[in-house]
């Protein structure tokens, strides 16, 4: 058992004390329970002392200011008084992942959406996600859907979060799919620092290969040059010819070729960017080596969670469909998610659908009919979720496990074939001034 230390609302009041839980969502049931609006609940090292309880006019025996109505000059603000910006408010990573663990462990403690940001409005230590919080809350109230909500006060969302709050609010079990949300952004978050992580020293041999590179291009091959020349009847190797004939082409052209590559660069990227080349480019992901394996992998997992929740939570085969459909991003698959929303709309099963459309793998299938026969097609859909994150997971090790030996095949062969090629120069003038 863990000691939390809480401040919460009750009956207007402050009440403060400490409490004993298993974790911080069985600590929010329990104030729930109470009739306490968690305010700040943080897990003590050490014992604080009992509950106090504040009366609102227990400051110099003057009322509390009461809260601003919406409409009014201080509803743009928070309660530090800060003002709240107009337009969407951009945030980091990190801060989508503490919002997302933070609103689910309310919701699934029971507390409605509104209360819940309320709650994480009163927070002191959240920054940014105070503000979301109040922009958040002012949307619901008027009626709007917490999905629309995140569409309007913040990008950094982004469409598939918002397809999956969607899919929440429609199937009753928006803790759930927000928890399921805030594990793939942790694992995504780990993921990227993995990368970052295992990427530093191949960085560093990259960055070591091309500088000695330079010294080779703009220093050692112009020395080797005059002194081949300068030699009566020395031969010019063929290695060092490759050699200079290069290096004299990248010290002419240097500033041609950066900004060759850079308007190449950006020429990629407004065609990607288009949304008449976008299909073409999502097919084209799916087939690069050990990459598109990941991007396959992960579209069957998301797949597979997503339906298998909301199927779980009653909500017809069709609707399901379509909100899986939305809430993925490659467009590639999306194409074929409709088409097996049309079939489904016709009266065929979900498997005979999955076969027809040709990009789920046969022993998916099977899993999925077997559901079907057994009437658990919800539980069918999980455990295919479970047995594909592993892959997943096994996928991402493997390119990860690549990335080291890659880098360092490929600097060894660049600096070591351009040293084999100076020094089998350097002999051979030795041997023609030798042989004299």
């Amino acid at each position: 058992m863990a000691v939390f230390t809480y401040k919460a609302l009750s009956g207007g009041s402050i009440t403060t004390g400490e409490l004993d839980a298993s974790d911080r969502r069985e600590a929010l049931r329990m104030l729930d329970k109470k009739g306490l609006q968690p305010v700040k609940l943080t897990e003590a090292k050490v014992a604080e002392p009992k509950a106090k309880r504040v009366s609102p006019r227990s400051s110099g025996g003057k009322a509390a200011p009461p809260k601003p109505k919406a409409g009014t000059p201080g509803a743009n603000a928070t309660a530090k008084g800060t003002e709240i910006p107009e337009g969407p408010i951009k945030l980091r990573r990190a801060e989508v992942v503490l919002f997302t663990e933070e609103l689910s462990d309310m919701l699934a403690a029971g507390l409605q959406l509104e209360p819940a940001l309320r709650a994480m409005e009163n927070r002191q230590e959240l920054g940014n996600l105070k503000v979301v919080s109040v922009k958040l809350r002012q949307i619901v109230r008027d009626g709007n859907s917490f999905s629309n909500a995140l569409r309007r006060v913040s990008p950094s969302f982004g469409p598939l979060y918002c397809s999956l709050a969607a899919a929440g609010e429609a199937s009753g079990a928006l803790d759930t799919i927000l928890q399921r949300q805030a594990h793939y952004l942790k694992t995504l978050q780990e993921l990227q620092g993995r990368v970052t992580l295992a990427l530093i020293y191949p960085a560093f041999l990259m960055f070591s290969g091309i500088l000695v590179s330079i010294i080779f291009v703009t220093k050692l091959i112009p020395q080797l040059t005059t002194l081949l020349e300068s030699t009566p009847g020395a031969e010019m190797p063929m290695g060092a010819l490759i050699l200079i004939n290069v290096s004299d082409f990248i010290t002419k052209w240097w500033m041609v070729m950066l900004l060759l590559l850079a308007a190449l660069g950006v020429l990629f990227k407004a065609w990607t960017d288009s949304e008449a080349n976008k299909p073409q480019w999502d097919r084209a992901k799916l087939k690069i080596p050990l990459y598109g394996r990941v991007v396959e992998q992960r579209f069957f997992v998301q797949y597979l969670e997503t339906m298998a929740n909301l199927v779980a939570n009653g909500l017809p085969l069709l609707r399901s469909l379509e909100l899986t459909k939305d809430a993925t991003q490659n467009i590639h698959h999306q194409e074929h998610l409709k088409e097996m929303i049309e079939m489904v709309g016709d009266g065929r099963s979900l498997s005979k659908t999955m076969i027809k459309s040709g990009i789920f793998p046969s022993l998916l299938i099977d899993m999925v009919a077997v559901g079907e026969q057994t009437g658990k097609i919800d539980q069918a859909l999980q455990r295919a979720a479970v047995r594909y994150d592993k892959e997943l997971s096994n996928a991402l090790q493997r390119v990860m496990a690549l990335i080291m030996p890659s880098v360092l095949i490929v600097m060894a062969l660049l600096i070591g074939t351009m040293a084999y090629l100076m020094i089998t120069a350097i002999f051979q003038t030795i041997s023609s001034l030798s042989g004299r």
